[in-house]
């Protein structure tokens, strides 16, 4: 059985959606769900908002990330990622602290979903006023 040198753990939270992160140092690979990054997130621009902490600290090339996300849509998932990266680089080297919060990645995005509304059809939208 192998051993883990340095396994650096990270929880991040989006919307709906939650992701465990596992850093490790490496050569950049980047796992989500079992499958690449650029696989996994329909859009290029959801695979860069992903990762986006590691470029902040110039560590993409060093730093293998493996990520299990649950719940939520691709958007949600990539800013769960994101957060949980944020938090483990933290743990990693507590120096990175002030330059992962000045780019904002540190704060959980608190933006969720507005319930809908008894009488209403959704959260905002009233039905058509009728004067007759």
């Amino acid at each position: 059985m192998s051993t883990a040198t340095n396994v650096f753990l990270g929880t991040g939270r989006r919307k709906t959606s939650t992701a465990r992160i596992r850093l490790t140092e490496g050569s950049g690979k980047l796992v989500c769900n079992g499958r690449d990054f650029d696989n996994y997130f329909s859009h290029e621009n959801f695979s860069k908002q992903a990762y986006a902490p590691l470029l902040t600290v110039d560590l993409r090339e060093k730093i293998d990330v493996t990520a299990n996300v649950a719940g939520g849509g691709v958007a949600g998932q990539a800013g769960a990622v994101a957060h949980g990266i944020a938090r483990a680089l933290q743990k990693l080297n507590p120096e990175l602290r002030a330059a992962l919060k000045k780019a904002g990645h540190i704060t959980r995005d608190p933006r969720e979903k507005e319930r809908k509304k008894p009488g209403q059809p959704g959260a905002r939208k009233r039905f058509q006023f009728s004067k007759r």
